[in-house]
């Protein structure tokens, strides 16, 4: 006993002080606390004036909102272990037309089996997928609405960097949320899927996963890109995105919506891309463009009075054939190499006509080309 009573009297002066500086602390305020009959707050006088920059990120945002919609698809997965998993994805789109179609990424709703859009007002409609173009990753979907707010599309010909741009989506599931930036540039870029996009518009708006498919804005409002990939390393921005220009989403829509797919162009050729040294060696009139090894039988480029190689010969162990026509310009493009070919053909549906330049031997020629449907390529 006499050895406890030091132990229990440590153990009482201990919580003695505790409680007495505790609560002491907790019921007694300092000395210069104030207990005053109102509190008078300094308030602003009245509403304040938008600035004009404000004014227009205000507008921007009311104008476009409503026609952009939150998209959720349902794939499903095998799991080695539980089956068949269902897998959800989240993304944005902008509606297009009365009917309801809305324009968004491919890989927003690649491999879904079921798509739901949900509207600005929250309401929530079953979608169907109408049509698909995964080289520029665009789609088409369907909601079945009444009085659905459309979108304006403008042009994407004419964009300088510098430009204000504006971005609307659903950014990690946050519905309505808009992002600023400028143009930072215009450039090609791949795709995670190996594809490209030609002149895409990069941003420092900051665009981060949900934002896929949902517009990119100018200050009056009008979609001039559809927002695509962002480059991180953490899975979200990292202050650079990028959008498909409105210009190549409707030179598909037509056939997207009519047909299900496009109908890209083909020449019906064959060819071997010319550089200057080449040129040389087999004595080409010009350092550049496409040289023709072979012409499909019946195809556009046949039709035309395009020729391919007659003369066998080989680049290093490469067989080619040699005296064919040399393409060197499209419509007046220049025809530098094999993309520049891609990129032209990819502003032309089947069936339309332009004019090719090439080189028969030394002889410039014009020739009118009517272009045929191209085989997809696997």
């Amino acid at each position: 006993m006499k050895v406890l009573r030091p132990i229990l009297l440590a153990i009482v002066v201990t919580a003695a002080f505790y409680f007495f500086t505790s609560h002491r602390a907790a019921v007694s305020p300092a000395r210069w606390v104030t207990r005053s009959q109102k509190v008078e707050l300094t308030e602003a006088a009245g509403p304040v004036a938008l600035d004009p920059e404000e004014q227009v990120n205000i507008d921007v945002y009311r104008k476009a909102l409503p026609a952009v919609v939150n998209i959720k698809s349902t794939a499903v997965a095998f799991d080695f272990f539980y089956g068949l998993v269902p897998e959800e994805g989240q993304g944005s789109g902008v509606i297009i037309d009365r009917e309801g179609h809305v324009l968004t990424n491919y890989h927003v709703i690649a491999n879904a089996r079921q798509v739901e859009v949900t509207l600005s007002n929250r309401k929530n409609y079953r979608a169907q997928v109408i049509g698909t173009d995964r080289r520029h990753d665009l789609a088409v979907i369907q909601i079945k609405a009444g009085n659905l707010n459309v979108a304006t599309l403008g042009d994407s010909r004419n964009l300088l960097v510098g430009q204000k741009v504006f971005a609307i989506g659903n950014p990690f599931g946050l519905n309505g949320t808009m992002t600023r930036g400028i143009i930072s540039s215009i450039r090609s870029v791949a795709t995670p899927d190996g594809g490209g996009i030609d002149e895409a518009i990069q941003t420092d708006a900051a665009i981060n996963p949900g934002n896929s498919g949902g517009p990119l804005l100018n200050s009056r409002g009008e979609v001039i890109g559809i927002n695509s990939i962002i480059a991180t390393s953490v899975g979200q921005s990292a202050g650079i995105g990028f959008a498909i220009p409105i210009n190549t989403a409707k030179a598909v829509l037509s056939d997207l919506v009519t047909i299900g797919r496009v109908r890209r162009p083909g020449l019906g050729i064959r060819s071997l891309p010319i550089g200057p040294e080449l040129a040389a060696e087999i004595g080409l009139p010009a350092g550049y463009g496409v040289l023709i090894q072979q012409v499909v039988p019946g195809g556009a480029a046949e039709r035309a009075g395009l020729r391919g190689g007659t003369q066998r010969a080989y680049l290093g162990n490469q067989p080619i054939m040699l005296g064919g026509d040399l393409i060197i310009a499209i419509d007046g493009q220049e025809v530098t190499d094999l993309q520049d070919l891609d990129r032209i053909m990819n502003n032309h549906r089947a069936g339309d006509t332009v004019t090719i330049t090439a080189y028969r031997g030394k002889r410039k020629m014009d020739f009118r080309v009517t272009l045929d449907e191209a085989r997809e390529r696997t």
